[in-house]
């Protein structure tokens, strides 16, 4: 795996070793920051199911100035803190080894708003409560948008609660689906 744009484009991150995780590919990640926009300018986003931390380093280094990465894996924990050092990017993220659904209690205790929020969990688990959990906690700015990669078999409301689907693509056996607040659905 490597990073693919912005300032440390062309370095190779280490996905995680064993089974546990799989790792979004370059082509999808690259597809994934094509849909959303290529370079940013001081946003925060959370990767949540983290495993290497491939899409969040690649939204540092295309400009995010922070990255809250959360998975419960310990060896997922460990491989993010390896890719962050190898990246330079050490100083602009937080690391956690938590489940999900406790992490995003954690963070609304702590009043972040998130530019970007990057959904990657193992394909046999559903993401509907998750997003249905950042909606309530407030999570998501209100020009934010969530980035889900799930198997393409894996069908996803077009809405859920106020948020919905403004962009769908499918590579091979993924699936990308990006959702925002309704009063922002033009813009993608």
């Amino acid at each position: 795996m490597r990073i693919i744009a912005g300032k440390m484009k062309g370095l190779s991150i280490k996905a995680v070793p064993g089974h546990s995780t799989r790792p979004t590919t370059d082509k999808v990640r690259e597809s994934i920051f094509n849909m959303i926009g290529p370079y940013f300018q001081n946003e925060v986003g959370l990767d949540l199911y983290a495993g290497s931390g491939a899409l969040g380093i690649e939204a540092l280094s295309r400009g995010f100035s922070k990255v809250i990465f959360v998975d419960r894996d310990y060896k997922a924990v460990q491989t993010i803190n390896e890719n962050l050092k190898r990246s330079h990017f050490k100083e602009n993220a937080e690391v956690y080894r938590n489940d999900a659904k406790i992490a995003l209690k954690a963070l609304k205790k702590r009043n972040i708003f998130f530019s970007y929020i990057f959904l990657d969990p193992p394909y046999n688990k559903t993401t509907v409560s998750d997003i249905e959990t950042i909606q309530s906690f407030g999570l998501l700015s209100h020009s934010g948008r969530i980035i889900v990669e799930h198997a393409k078999e894996f069908e996803l409301h077009n809405q859920i609660g106020e948020i919905v689907r403004t962009k769908y693509e499918t590579y091979g056996s993924t699936s990308i689906s990006i959702f925002s607040y309704k009063m922002n659905t033009r813009g993608i």
